[in-house]
């Protein structure tokens, strides 16, 4: 029988994992405390030696880093499929994984209700100033730094959302409730955006940006991505625009948000993911239009369970059909 590695503890989907690979695959758990251990126990005979598939969590990379070349090199040639659980694959070197013949999936639309509602949460609480009125609440100020004028309704306003995947679409769907105006940037069209998602190409996006009064950001964090919310589109954002981030810490420009802040071109900004976690940049704590979580996205039983049940199976489909069916783009090309 073949083996298959669980690399990141298991949490909700136990029994979902016993019946998926029941006859079909040995599952063994990585419990190595550390990389070098990890590594001598994927050479022949070590306890994970003829595994032929593994499924990944970024839990894991508290023990054994990222799965970086170096790693992936290490690999038994045995290996041909890594099932991550995640939208965002970036602790994934794919290209280097591509190389050994090594295809990567993701979870796709398993994250995306739990993570719009985080973008939207972030968005209602950043435009009301809601963060700022419960932390002085905490303190016995009651109302006595809000400001009125600083708090906007959502109602009639601007929704600009950067990459409208799913997450993006399912954050429009929400938003449109209210109803706010929803436009987007994608490098083409959603074919299945409705009607009333407004789409911007590349030579209208600095059209988008003056219209915006929040800039939701949900595009994967990739070497072309890297700083994509720089300086240059900060400024193109309305005076007074929101900024709402639930990607990639490292897909903005820290510093910049930082410096449209300081100087009141932003209006403020919910985070919930950062260049450098779980560190934050303590000036972000200093803001009081800053609505800031600790990576919360996806921070959820249900959520959680619908993606390591999709990554298992993934896996399980790799087994049964020769692929799963949740490649991620670059393996598609």
């Amino acid at each position: 029988m073949v083996r298959v590695l669980i690399c990141g503890d298991l949490v909700w989907a136990h029994q979902e994992c016993a019946e998926l690979f029941k006859g079909l695959a040995e599952v063994v758990s990585m419990d190595s405390p550390t990389r070098a251990d990890f590594l001598a126990n994927l050479q022949p005979g070590g306890k994970y030696d003829g595994i032929v598939g593994i499924y990944r969590h970024n839990v894991s990379a508290d023990r054994i880093g990222i799965f970086d070349a170096p790693l992936l090199a290490a690999l038994p040639a045995s290996v041909r499929w890594i099932a991550h659980n995640g939208a965002g694959y970036d602790q994934i070197d794919v290209a280097a994984a591509k190389a050994r013949g090594i295809a990567v999936s993701n979870t796709p639309g398993a994250v995306d209700d739990a993570t719009a509602t985080t973008a939207l949460y972030l968005l209602i609480s950043t435009l009301r100033l809601f963060a700022h009125a419960e932390r002085d609440l905490r303190v016995g100020k009651w109302k006595a730094s809000h400001v009125p004028g600083a708090a906007h309704d959502l109602t009639g306003r601007t929704l600009a959302i950067l990459g409208l995947g799913g997450i993006g679409l399912r954050l429009a769907e929400l938003a449109h409730a209210f109803p706010m105006r929803v436009v987007y940037h994608n490098r083409r069209k959603a074919a299945n955006a409705p009607d009333w998602c407004e789409y911007y190409p590349a030579e209208r996006l600095d059209e988008m940006l003056a219209s915006a009064d929040v800039l939701s950001v949900h595009v994967p964090l990739k070497k072309e991505t890297e700083g994509l919310v720089d300086e240059t589109m900060i400024r193109k954002l309305k005076k007074g625009a929101v900024i709402v981030n639930t990607a990639r810490g490292k897909v903005i420009d820290e510093a910049a948000l930082i410096r449209a802040l300081e100087d009141g071109h932003l209006g403020g900004v919910g985070l919930d993911v950062y260049p450098d976690e779980p560190q934050v940049n303590p000036r972000l704590l200093e803001f009081p239009n800053a609505t800031l979580l600790p990576h919360m996205g996806t921070e959820t039983c249900d959520s959680q369970k619908k993606m390591e049940i999709r990554a298992l199976t993934n896996l399980r489909d790799f087994l049964t059909n020769g692929k799963g069916e949740d490649l991620v783009p670059e393996h598609q090309q």
